[in-house]
């Protein structure tokens, strides 16, 4: 999806421009949060690392160290723990839709964490050059947060859910692995639920039927040409045939993106990066191939195309947005 607009500032500008960013971002949404019952907002540093996908998948720690930042929102109540959920954004970065789900948990009682990896590492959006940051390394960032959440004195560390759009889907998704969770997971927490809109699922990664056991829903509209829903359906298959709590849920006319409300029409993005034709596959020592041409992958892969859309769809953002909360309802326990 296609980012917002900005401007790249010098290196030693950019903890005093990032501080004024946050307060900034405060006062622009307080209103519009405490209306929606958040009752409270705070700004967590996140300390990671920026690691490459090959780095990530043989188990490699040390990448470039990196503080990103998070925005914490506490619903308005007089609970002792709030249950959470951390919002992992896709390409184009935090905006008005991941937004508007703080609010809609916020409104349940439920406290959102909006993750932002992108800021700290100086992008903007990867919308046309996803080589920026490779996806499965925002795992890292995710499960970071994760950390420093389950020691919040407000967080109850058992409830912590995470949700990902796009790009972010993937970490939120395939954080249910157990070879990641037991490589990169922190020791004091687990999630104890897996959300992706519009998910990448076209990486089938060494012994990605082994989940932590913990429920996953994906949501992708069928209409999507800039994420391809087929993938999605065979690696939920997949899943549920090892026997994973996953389901998929489908609607048809739906593109990419389509709980974008800013986005009154269809819009395209010619130069966005797509990976919808390409089906790929971790081979030996970590390297991404080609699952058809068994040739080692990268982003100059023949498969790798530009140019989608992306569009607001009310139907299936209410439906998701529904059943969202109806499925973190149940699995937090949530009193009516």
């Amino acid at each position: 999806m296609a980012g917002v607009t900005g401007i790249m500032i010098r290196e030693r500008f950019k903890v005093s421009v990032n501080a004024l960013a946050a307060v900034a971002t405060l006062l622009a949404f307080d209103g519009a949060a405490r209306a929606q019952g958040t009752g409270r907002i705070e700004i967590h540093p996140i300390p990671t690392v920026t690691v490459t996908s090959q780095q990530f998948l043989t188990g490699d720690r040390y990448g470039k160290p990196v503080t990103l930042a998070g925005e914490l929102r506490l619903p308005r109540a007089n609970t002792e723990k709030f249950p959470v959920v951390i919002l992992v954004h896709g390409s184009g970065g935090v905006g008005p839709a991941t937004d508007r789900w703080a609010q809609d948990l916020n409104a349940v009682g439920i406290a959102a964490f909006i993750l932002d990896s992108f800021t700290g590492r100086g992008i903007v959006t990867t919308s046309a050059d996803q080589s920026q940051l490779d996806s499965i390394a925002m795992m890292h960032d995710a499960y970071a947060a994760l950390a420093r959440l389950a020691a919040h004195p407000r967080i109850d560390a058992a409830r912590i859910g995470v949700m990902g759009f796009s790009k972010g889907a993937i970490a939120s998704v395939y954080s249910s692995n157990q070879r990641f969770r037991k490589l990169y997971g922190p020791a004091n927490a687990e999630f104890a639920a897996h959300i992706g809109l519009y998910t990448p699922c076209n990486v089938t990664y060494r012994e990605d039927d082994r989940t932590t056991g913990k429920p996953i829903r994906l949501f992708h509209g069928v209409a999507d040409d800039y994420v391809s829903i087929e993938p999605c359906r065979t690696y939920a298959a997949r899943l549920k045939q090892a026997g994973a709590d996953i389901v998929l849920t489908e609607y048809p006319d739906a593109h990419h993106a389509y709980d974008a409300f800013q986005l009154a029409t269809l819009v395209p993005v010619p130069n966005s990066q797509t990976t919808r034709n390409c089906l790929i596959e971790e081979g030996e020592k970590a390297q991404l191939v080609n699952a058809k041409t068994k040739q080692p992958y990268s982003l100059n892969d023949p498969c790798v195309g530009r140019g989608a859309h992306v569009g607001y769809n009310e139907a299936a953002h209410k439906a998701t947005a529904q059943a969202v909360k109806e499925f973190l309802a149940l699995i937090f326990k949530l009193k009516e």
